[in-house]
């Protein structure tokens, strides 16, 4: 759900505010982990840092949630520094990607444990853990250990024990990676739903962008150390800043180009009306265009138009794709849906196609 449909949304105020963090881990080689990152994430927000293997996710997700201290920068939780304070005194708690349950534990009293160490009365304990049982649907599996319940009930175990004490926010390191596929997506939509109810601050740590996408009300795309873009899933997919954001958020064909104002004309063949971000000259530039605002016909090539020639077709039950050469020798993917008896009338191998490209989907990248 897009951040522009959620009321709850406080988008005036806060959760945490990360100020031109910049974490150096010292050795015989320095890494540079961030690179003077800032980023405010707001209140009931569902917050995605989004990004491949080594690119710094992780490693803000330990400062905010103190495990690691910044080099430089500051953070902040609800207008107060906690840049240097202890784990143990930010009202954050964490997911792990392994649960850390305690497996000799009940899942109640895997629950309660946190809330005992906090020293809570035994009426308010009881009541919180038949209230998380409910909101994680566990209630007929309270006395189980949890060394005797499958991946995604411990998953929600561990979800269970961290909302317990209601932090204001909640960390969740790629929690769902351990389990199968369709486990997975049913979860993916779980966690929205917890977050939704309880309103907390949740953010997630992910390298699926279809993850991502699912569940966030916004992303923050990081590399190297960087964010490089911070926005709902529709302006990530649909108007990525740069190339990188582009090709790690989905599939993408990026084709060269001439740009004139807001039109370009492709280097193989046609004029379009284009997406162009401030601050890009007219002169060569790069375009996206995503496989499902493609189509491709049999036949030649007319004036205007992008020809090439048919190199492979995957059918793959609700949609075709198609590859082609272009005559520049880029190679587009198109993605075309399947409705009932319907067939693509395609050449074989190497026989002539056309491209077409939907109005409005060509988007201009900067460098």
């Amino acid at each position: 759900m897009d951040q522009a449909t959620r009321p709850d949304i406080a988008s005036d105020i806060s959760a945490v505010d990360v100020n031109r963090v910049s974490k150096i881990f010292a050795g015989e080689q320095e890494v540079r982990a961030l690179d003077d990152v800032s980023v405010s994430i707001r209140r009931n927000e569902f917050f995605t840092l989004l990004g491949p293997s080594g690119c710094g996710k992780t490693t803000l997700l330990r400062l905010i949630a103190g495990f690691e201290p910044p080099t430089m920068g500051s953070l902040q939780l609800g207008g107060r520094d906690i840049s240097r304070l202890p784990p143990n005194q930010r009202p954050i708690n964490t997911v792990f990607q392994n649960y850390a349950l305690f497996p000799h534990m009940s899942v109640a009293g895997n629950i309660a444990f946190g809330l005992e160490m906090l020293g809570k009365p035994k009426t308010e304990i009881a009541e919180t853990v038949d209230r998380m049982l409910r909101l994680v649907q566990m209630e007929p599996l309270r006395n189980r250990r949890t060394s005797e319940i499958s991946g995604g009930q411990q998953q929600r175990v561990a979800l269970a024990r961290a909302l317990a004490p209601h932090p204001e926010v909640l960390l969740l390191d790629e929690p769902l990676s351990a389990l199968d596929l369709k486990l997975r997506k049913d979860m993916q939509i779980e966690l929205k739903r917890l977050q939704h109810e309880t309103g907390i601050t949740f953010v997630f740590v992910t390298h699926d962008q279809e993850e991502a996408l699912t569940m966030s009300d916004r992303i923050a795309v990081m590399s190297a150390g960087k964010i490089l873009q911070i926005g709902s899933p529709r302006d990530i997919y649909e108007r990525p800043a740069e190339r990188f954001v582009a090709n790690f958020i989905g599939e993408s064909n990026f084709l060269d180009a001439d740009l004139s104002g807001t039109g370009v004309a492709l280097r193989a063949g046609g004029r379009f009306e284009a997406r162009v971000p401030e601050g890009v000259a007219d002169g060569p530039v790069s375009v996206l265009v995503r496989p499902e605002h493609a189509q491709v016909r049999a036949g030649s090539a007319g004036d205007g138009e992008i020809g090439g020639v048919l190199e492979t077709v995957v059918y793959s039950g609700d949609a075709t794709s198609v590859h082609m050469r272009l005559r520049t020798g880029e190679l587009v993917k198109a993605r075309m849906p399947n409705s009932p008896g319907s067939a693509r009338d395609l050449p074989g191998e190497g026989g002539d196609v056309t491209l077409t490209i939907a109005p409005g989907a060509i988007t201009v990248l900067k460098d």
